[in-house]
């Protein structure tokens, strides 16, 4: 699954990640990739399932994200361990890697956190299959 996160000069937490050098953390990165499996998961379930990081089992970070960049988020499943679900995520910008991550999450009923069926609209409006009104 793939999906984009574009970096604003307005978000609030470029004002203190660095203070005249603002670049998106990392573990934000990481945050993105975890939600894109999310609905990785959601998707393929039927959202009747969502994941809940559980272990990163390795990252690197390649360089920043500055305010105007467009990350490219990739996630895929790559198997189960433990009871867990394998997850591999990269993050680029403009082709070049940001982020690479592999990590196990646990996989939970949707119907637990949230109404699966205003998740599964706000899904075909993330993917531009219906327009809101």
């Amino acid at each position: 699954m793939e999906g984009v996160k574009n970096v604003s000069m307005s978000e609030d937490f470029l004002e203190f990640h660095f203070p005249r050098f603002p670049v998106m953390p990392g573990s934000l990165i990481l945050e993105a990739i975890v939600q894109l499996a999310g609905w990785l998961e959601a998707a393929g379930s039927d959202f009747a399932r969502w994941v809940l990081l559980e272990q990163v089992r390795s990252i690197k970070y390649y360089g920043f994200a500055f305010p105007g960049d467009q990350i490219v988020l990739r996630v895929e499943a790559k198997g189960e361990e433990d009871g867990l679900s394998l997850f591999r995520g990269v993050a680029t910008v403009e082709g070049e890697r940001r982020v690479v991550v592999d990590f196990a999450a646990r996989l939970v009923e949707m119907k637990s956190y949230e109404d699966p069926e205003e998740q599964k609209h706000l899904f075909r409006v993330l993917m531009r299959e219906i327009e809101l009104a």
